[in-house]
């Protein structure tokens, strides 16, 4: 019998050393939740709430550190100003390249002009042969009213403040006859001619619109093979994010 008392007090005796592991882990998991919190990074703070909560199974619907299982720990987190803008900059010219593109496709113009929508804006690319005949700036009587249309959704309400430029680019032929004396300048007239029809025509205003060429010196496609040559000729209609607006009123 009394050996049996012995035994008991001696499982008494280290009992303690129950609730002292359970006291070690939870100041553990406080420190490290502490950690996270002080160091806000919304993925590491969801993978480590995800690991308490397995590692501590957590019932009643909540994880160990409150939030419903299930729901991302990020769940209130509000976009800044800028990435606001930015959708907001992104969504206003998906929505004129999509009338654009309708307007090439009813048009049987799609071939003929590419779309996208890249940082700078909504790229509007032209192949030369669309509106201008080989080594000429006039842009062709027939094709007028087309470019025209485009024009006017281009000066839709939703982008208008934002800047438009116009670009003039050929392939890398020489040209000199005596209206030209390079590609250069070809290319800075046909910017011309298409950016002065914009104004005159499709209601922009002059403030908004700029004419550049580059001639052969930014081409898109390899110049020493004959559809290279056919992209490297276009004329770009780019309508600028709105990003850029304080730099192209730094230029007036």
């Amino acid at each position: 019998m009394r050996r049996k008392k012995r035994e008991e007090g001696h499982d008494n005796n280290e009992r303690w050393l129950l609730t002292y592991s359970d006291l070690i882990t939870l100041l553990m998991i406080f420190f490290i939740v502490m950690y996270s919190m002080s160091n806000l990074d919304k993925q590491k703070y969801q993978q480590i709430a995800s690991g308490l909560n397995k590692a501590m199974g957590s019932g009643g619907g909540k994880n160990i550190i409150g939030v419903d299982k299930g729901v991302a720990v990020d769940q209130d987190w509000q976009p800044t100003n800028t990435e606001v803008v930015q959708a907001e900059e992104k969504s206003k010219l998906e929505e004129v390249k999509k009338q654009v593109d309708q307007y090439l496709q009813q048009n049987g113009l799609s071939q003929s002009v590419d779309t996208k929508v890249e940082e700078r804006g909504l790229v509007l690319s032209f192949k030369d042969s669309l509106f201008f005949d080989s080594g000429q700036a006039d842009i062709k009587t027939d094709e007028v009213k087309k470019l025209v249309d485009i024009g006017k959704i281009l000066n839709m309400k939703a982008v208008s403040d934002n800047y438009i430029r116009v670009e003039g680019h050929t392939d890398n032929v020489p040209i000199s006859t005596y209206q030209y004396k390079s590609n250069w300048d070809l290319s800075v007239i046909r910017a011309s001619n298409v950016a002065q029809l914009l104004i005159a025509q499709s209601g922009i205003v002059p403030q908004r619109v700029s004419a550049l060429g580059y001639g052969e010196f930014r081409p898109i496609a390899d110049n020493n093979t004959v559809d290279g040559k056919a992209r490297n000729r276009r004329v770009d209609i780019i309508i600028m994010s709105s990003k850029y607006n304080e730099v192209e009123n730094n230029k007036q």
